[in-house]
């Protein structure tokens, strides 16, 4: 079957046709890089690690970027707390983003462009549009001129009223039009900022993007892919950007959102303190049922975060491994996976469905007695399961860890910081009572000259 995604820019699903087929472009917007990633930005990785996944299954040359923002007023505002370059903030958190990443098992992009290294292209890009007229400098900045693009407002599909109406849009003096965007803008001696032929500055967020998809995929790409929140005004003004400084090419031919994660039914903020922090569900749950949890809802869709939610998910995968361990002494063979999974991953990424139908050829592997049956079955699971990103672990391990995630390793840490205090102050009998605690959690400890180490009994 072939591939079909619903094009945020058209409102409907469509078939994916790309441009050339021996060189598929993808580009997700990517973490800026001031503080750990949320469950929300998590969601975004996983289903575009997803899409990559699907991808690679009908082409063999995917080419996958996924930015970092390394420069943004946040992280200068950070960096200004701490006393340290930008720099030590940005790579502080990149490694933490790539931590938590890893751990809910999304796959490296192709490109990882960091906006630091790109200032250059955004200068020329800039260039382009002064040149043709669809930007003018003002007060030491430059900015787009929305009104010299007709089609701004396609994407968000509501006039440059509404949009200004139900958005924050800077209102300057030097603007021309309240909807103009920042390109370029002067930093202060305290600020980072790079030479350029306006004076020291900074580039505008949009322009980043834009100027590192020309550098690395093209004029045009294939697929451009972010959160819900990114169409206005962040995508609407890429697209304003990158078709007018390439002389009216399209700028992408398909656009992908996916929905907002909610907790508990309500919408993740900072103001309602429910922001949840990939680090922080980690420590409970293993990054596999994690993952699994974001995609059981379509990824268009919101999702709505709940203990519930996770839980499920490492239900489903006790049960799949658990087939798989039964299957364990049956022959492994490369084998595509079910054609009814495949059908439902190529209906825009049905990842519901999909998994439905992995949980039925479980059923299937824990009751067929037919070597020929469970020979298939095996590869099929595997199959599925890899596109999913999941069940790619040696069962037995899978079962060992989820044995450990049950054990509630900060209740554990914190008694062994207890006994160790104990020991400190030579209060034996206290130290012993805290050992008899951890036994009856089933935990064993061992004294060495690197500290405290514990395993499961």
């Amino acid at each position: 079957m072939a591939l079909h995604l619903h094009n945020s820019l058209s409102r409907r699903k469509e078939l994916f046709i790309p441009a050339d087929p021996a060189r598929v472009t993808l580009y997700a917007c990517g973490p800026t890089v001031y503080n750990p990633p949320h469950i929300g930005n998590a969601r975004a990785a996983v289903v575009y690690d997803l899409l990559y996944r699907v991808l690679l299954r009908h082409y063999a040359n995917v080419v996958y970027a996924r930015n970092i923002t390394d420069l943004d007023d946040k992280i200068n505002l950070a960096a200004q707390r701490e006393g340290v370059p930008i720099s030590v903030i940005a790579e502080r958190y990149t490694a933490i983003y790539h931590r938590d990443m890893a751990a809910l098992g999304a796959l490296p992009p192709v490109l990882e462009p960091r906006a630091t290294d790109h200032i250059d292209a955004m200068i020329v890009m800039i260039q382009k549009l002064l040149a043709t007229h669809n930007a003018y400098v003002a007060d030491g900045h430059v900015l787009f001129s929305v009104p010299s693009f007709p089609a701004y407002g396609r994407l968000a599909g509501r006039s440059q009223d509404e949009m200004i109406a139900g958005a924050r849009v800077d209102v300057a003096p030097y603007k021309r039009d309240p909807g103009d965007f920042v390109l370029w803008k002067p930093s202060d001696p305290t600020t980072p900022g790079w030479d350029s032929p306006w004076g020291r500055g900074r580039p505008g967020w949009h322009v980043e993007c834009s100027a590192m998809i020309e550098q690395h995929l093209g004029r045009t790409i294939d697929i451009h892919g972010g959160g819900n929140d990114l169409k206005f005004p962040h995508h609407e003004n890429e697209i304003a950007q990158g078709t007018c400084a390439h002389d009216g090419e399209l700028y992408c031919r398909d656009w992908v959102h996916n929905g907002f994660v909610e907790v508990e039914q309500q919408k993740m903020s900072k103001s309602l303190g429910n922001v949840l922090l990939v680090e922080n569900i980690l420590e409970r749950h293993p990054g596999e049922a994690v993952r699994l949890a974001l995609l059981k809802g379509r990824y268009r869709e919101p999702i709505s975060w709940s203990e519930a939610l996770v839980t499920q998910a490492k239900t489903q995968l006790d049960r799949l491994y658990g087939a798989l361990r039964r299957l364990s002494e049956v022959p492994t063979q490369a084998l595509p996976a079910h054609p009814d999974f495949n059908a439902a991953m190529d209906d825009d990424l049905n990842s519901p469905m999909a998994l439905a139908v992995l949980m039925e050829l479980v059923t299937r592997a824990n009751t067929s007695t037919d070597q020929q049956e469970l020979i298939t079955l095996k590869g099929q699971l595997l199959a599925g399961g890899r596109e999913l990103g999941i069940a790619q672990q040696d069962p037995e391990a899978w079962f060992s860890a989820s044995a450990t995630q049950r054990v509630e390793v900060p209740r554990i840490e914190a008694l062994i910081a207890a006994r160790n205090e104990a020991r400190r102050l030579k209060d034996w009998a206290a130290a012993d009572q805290v050992r008899d605690q951890l036994a009856a959690l089933g935990i064993r400890i061992e004294d060495g000259a690197d500290g405290t180490t514990w395993r499961t009994e």
